[in-house]
């Protein structure tokens, strides 16, 4: 092979793992990048399961001890795919032993945490990423041309939810996501920070906020659950519930716009119920994962008589990333987002830049979830750029 080998080094192996490796191997079928993805090694505690990832994902070797990958010679990418409580230990050795980084939402804990993750990858001057992989829909970059645009004109409103059902059973165990000391937060953290940010990606920074959060099932049965979120009772015996099962928020953007956030795993019917619409002084739009090939766009500039939502399917050569793939209406898939996001970086390794979204991303990301925190808190509105001023370290 002429082209340069980027060797990727994998921190955990499951749900995510699984679409990360899947990603690496498509790249260098679909794209035709600088530099391609090699899959190297990766890392897990359990030596049978990791050592079955290995093989059925195509990872040449493994590692039971995550340190170990990041002291190996033949590794140059890190790809961190595990509990929240572990990103920050994970990427702060990485950058340190000079590694570029992937890593999964939410970024840290903490905001706190989070910057001291960026000031590391900064310090350090290597590719970071944060794996925020619903941008790369061709009909999410579609809207964000749209907006670039000014189609849609000065920008009022965003409506953005996630709505998930898998946690409704009661007797649903108590997994890691469940337990604030791993996840940092519930459902907020975990599907909130999604429309948090597509909201950032397409209206602008956040200013304030003002939330409220339920925990609807106080305990539950110990246990694990498999990557199609289907729970495994393991014990008798049962724990706490101390995260959110439904968030929602108020918030006001920099440039003016409102919006209105729910994020919640009760909500009956909804399997990834990740949807937005965006109101513009010229039109409209209007996005659902689960029909991810469609964009829907009201253009105020239409005739009488013909205006109207109009369906576009994202799928034709000018399309953002659809001429890699298939004929126009041969629709792709959820994993092809990732393959998306992976092809930026790659392109910001072989070019020497780090491309969003970024830790930076992941930071202000961070900010606006421990905005709506504090706000539960208190009962009040907080200010997000108060946050990040009160902290010790400084986004650019």
């Amino acid at each position: 092979m002429s082209k340069k080998q980027v060797r990727i080094g994998m921190v955990g192996y499951k749900f995510m793992g699984k679409a990360h490796s899947h990603a690496f191997r498509d790249i260098p079928f679909f794209f035709d990048t600088e530099v391609v993805p090699v899959l190297q090694a990766i890392a897990g505690r359990d030596e049978q399961g990791v050592k079955q990832a290995a093989e059925k994902m195509g990872w040449a070797s493994y590692e039971t001890d995550w340190r170990r990958l990041i002291e190996r010679d033949d590794i140059d990418v890190i790809d961190i795919v595990t509990p929240n409580n572990t990103h920050a230990e994970i990427a702060i050795a990485a950058a340190k032993a000079g590694k570029h980084i992937i890593c999964e939402k939410p970024l840290a804990l903490t905001l706190e945490q989070s910057l001291e993750m960026l000031d590391a990858v900064k310090k350090a001057g290597v590719v970071h990423m944060i794996c925020h992989n619903y941008r790369f829909a061709p009909a999410v970059q579609f809207a964000k041309q749209l907006i670039a645009q000014g189609r849609l004109g000065k920008i009022y409103h965003i409506r953005a939810t996630f709505l998930q059902d898998w946690l409704m059973d009661p007797d649903f165990p108590l997994i890691w996501r469940l337990k604030k000391q791993i996840s940092g937060s519930g459902t907020l953290g975990d599907i909130g920070a999604h429309i948090i940010d597509l909201a950032r990606f397409l209206v602008g920074e956040f200013s304030e906020v003002v939330g409220m959060m339920e925990t609807f099932i106080k305990k539950r049965p110990l246990g694990d659950m498999d990557i199609h979120l289907k729970g495994r009772v393991e014990s008798d015996k049962w724990g706490e519930v101390d995260v959110d099962d439904a968030t929602a928020f108020l918030a006001r953007f920099e440039n003016g716009a409102l919006g209105v956030f729910e994020a919640t795993r009760f909500s009956r019917g909804n399997r990834a119920g990740n949807r937005f619409e965006i109101n513009g002084e010229r039109g409209s739009i209007r996005w659902d994962m689960e029909n991810m090939n469609n964009l829907q766009v009201y253009l105020e500039d239409d005739e009488r008589g013909l205006q109207g939502f109009r369906t576009i399917n994202c799928t034709e050569v000018e399309h953002p990333y659809a001429s890699a793939y298939w004929p126009a209406g041969h629709i792709i898939g959820y994993e092809h987002t990732f393959i998306n996001l992976l092809v930026e970086m790659m392109n910001g390794i072989a070019n020497g830049y780090s491309p969003v979204p970024n830790f930076e991303d992941g930071v202000r990301n961070q900010a606006v979830l421990e905005a709506v925190e504090r706000s539960v808190q208190t009962g009040k509105w907080v200010k997000v750029s108060e946050l990040l001023q009160s902290t010790q370290l400084q986004v650019n």
